[in-house]
């Protein structure tokens, strides 16, 4: 590192030759000497200074490489406080530091003793501390760390401290600090509150949300460290639930399904070089990764999602149409799948078709088979460009879906047939239901009116000048009723009335012997007159 005040770009070049030339020099002599080593890597940087108001002749130029050797930059800045703040810079970018800012530090005044202000105190470590936040996304970078500095710096927030002990925390890492102004008054105190044996918890800022305890402040043996503490889940707890992942309360991925899609694409040393078609080198890590994407094309995560990849039948098309190249026999198998899924949907053979969030039977038979022809086409589709036997499967396909005329209309005729089913089974429940309490009403309306003529009859019958009575019809009783129609299924409320009032009435007489001997309630009368003609 060479700090001067240099005069032009061309006074760069001279300095850099010289140098350059110097170490040639000096390797070659180290070449024939016993006790001297050559140098194998050199970094030049000139950091050119120039007073504050001026402009600077030099221009700024990145690291460059002049030989094997040697690499050289350039720096302009202007004298003083920059230069230190310019070289704190080159420093962290050397020896792969970052810089973290304490905030919120509780001091108290030295004019007044019984009140204290808050103060921020910079530090410098590995920027491996920060590596958890570089993986999450989250920097937490809180501008530039000090006034006129040019690099960012992390942000944390100072925590009461609560406990000496270091145990107490699971630590995945500490690194040496060291502060940037060391000779300030917030960073001797916060030194020596460190030295004597206190540790700090330090926090994540947050605008909502629960805080996060991310690093602790802690001195070993007068050496000050910072600890990274596991914000994360630990390794010793019991594996997340996969319900608590980014899908949320989704409970039916397609776990072993993704198992074996796992064991499909292990990745294996690569031994032998392979070449593409155009004769270039095939790269192993872009051929997996093109093994990859064609696996995925088409592949839901969902159970409820898809109906071809729960059905064992799909299993041979699935497995195949997703080669880079088939071959006759993997066409073939794919037909073969094709024709038994047809004549799966002419048995009208059930498909696994998840009813999860939905209310009732589900789709139909044919709708069914609609939404499994369709996924079937889409994954089909997806692999069409991989080569024309591929192209040949989808014709399969299709040719199999256009179904020809006369069987769209037995289908038609099918879904007629189920609707009217399904309405007549509706409307005939409804009428089973209402049916008893019709035929009750209407019997008990016969029976009262029974009572009421028996009654009648009864009162003109005793009175001394009561005249004949009326010729009236007949009363209907109950084996002249019109049986009702036996419905299937359970008894029905007038069944077993009726059943009840003939066996009631079954043993108040003796029945008629011409009904007893008759065929379908009919008596044939006369018959000894045809036994005595010899008919």
């Amino acid at each position: 590192i060479k700090i001067k005040s240099l005069s032009s770009d061309s006074h760069v070049r001279m300095l850099e030759d010289c140098v350059q030339e110097t170490i040639h020099e000096h390797n070659k002599l180290a070449a024939n000497s016993d006790h001297l080593m050559q140098i194998q890597k050199c970094e030049l940087v000139l950091i050119h200074t120039y007073p504050v108001g001026e402009d600077s002749l030099v221009s700024d130029r990145p690291k460059k490489e002049l030989s094997p050797v040697l690499t050289s930059e350039v720096h302009s800045v202007r004298a003083g406080r920059h230069l230190a703040t310019k070289l704190n810079v080159l420093v962290q970018q050397h020896f792969d530091l970052a810089s973290t800012t304490i905030t919120n530090i509780p001091m108290k005044e030295e004019q007044h003793a019984n009140t204290s202000a808050n103060y921020d105190v910079e530090l410098l470590h590995h920027k491996e501390a920060h590596v958890d936040f570089l993986k999450s996304g989250d920097n937490h970078i809180g501008g530039n760390s000090r006034e006129g500095t040019f690099k960012e710096t992390v942000t944390l927030k100072w925590c009461t401290p609560r406990t000496n002990s270091v145990e107490l925390h699971y630590c995945t890492g500490a690194y040496r600090i060291s502060p940037v102004d060391v000779n300030s008054r917030p960073s001797s105190c916060l030194t020596n509150f460190l030295l004597n044996g206190r540790s700090v918890l330090l926090e994540q800022p947050r605008k909502s949300g629960s805080k996060v305890i991310s690093h602790m402040l802690s001195s070993h043996g007068g050496e000050i460290f910072l600890h990274v503490l596991s914000s994360s889940r630990s390794i010793l707890e019991d594996p997340p639930s996969i319900s608590e992942g980014c899908g949320g309360r989704v409970t039916d991925y397609r776990i072993t399904d993704f198992g074996e899609f796992m064991r499909e694409n292990r990745l294996t040393p690569f031994l032998e070089p392979r070449y593409k078609i155009d004769g270039s080198l095939e790269i192993p890590l872009e051929r997996a990764k093109d093994q990859l994407e064609k696996h995925t094309r088409y592949w839901p995560m969902i159970i409820s999602q898809t109906t071809i990849f729960n059905m064992q039948a799909v299993v041979p098309l699935a497995s195949v149409i997703v080669k880079e190249a088939m071959t006759d026999e993997d066409v073939l198998n794919c037909q073969k799948t094709i024709y038994n899924l047809v004549d799966m949907e002419r048995k009208n053979d059930p498909l696994p078709i998840s009813t999860v969030g939905t209310r009732g039977k589900g789709p139909k038979r044919d709708e069914q088979y609609r939404i499994m022809w369709n996924e079937l086409e889409t994954l089909v589709r997806a692999h069409i460009n991989n080569s024309d036997k591929h192209q040949r499967v989808l014709e399969c396909l299709m040719a199999c879906r256009s179904k020809p005329p006369e069987e769209e209309e037995r289908k038609k005729r099918g879904r007629k047939r189920e609707d009217k089913e399904d309405k007549s089974e509706k409307l005939g429940k409804d009428y089973e239901s209402d049916k008893p309490w019709q035929e009750s009403e209407r019997l008990k309306g016969l029976l009262d009116r029974e009572k009421e003529d028996l009654a009648e009859a009864e009162v003109i019958k005793d009175s001394p000048d009561s005249p004949e009575p009326p010729n009236k019809k007949p009363l209907i009783t109950m084996d002249e009723m019109p049986t009702v129609e036996k419905a299937k299924g359970p008894m029905s409320l007038l069944s077993l009335w009726s059943n009840r009032i003939n066996t009631a009435n079954s043993r108040k007489h003796q029945e008629f012997i011409g009904r007893l001997n008759s065929v379908n309630n009919k008596a044939e009368l006369y018959q000894h007159l045809k036994e005595e003609n010899g008919f």
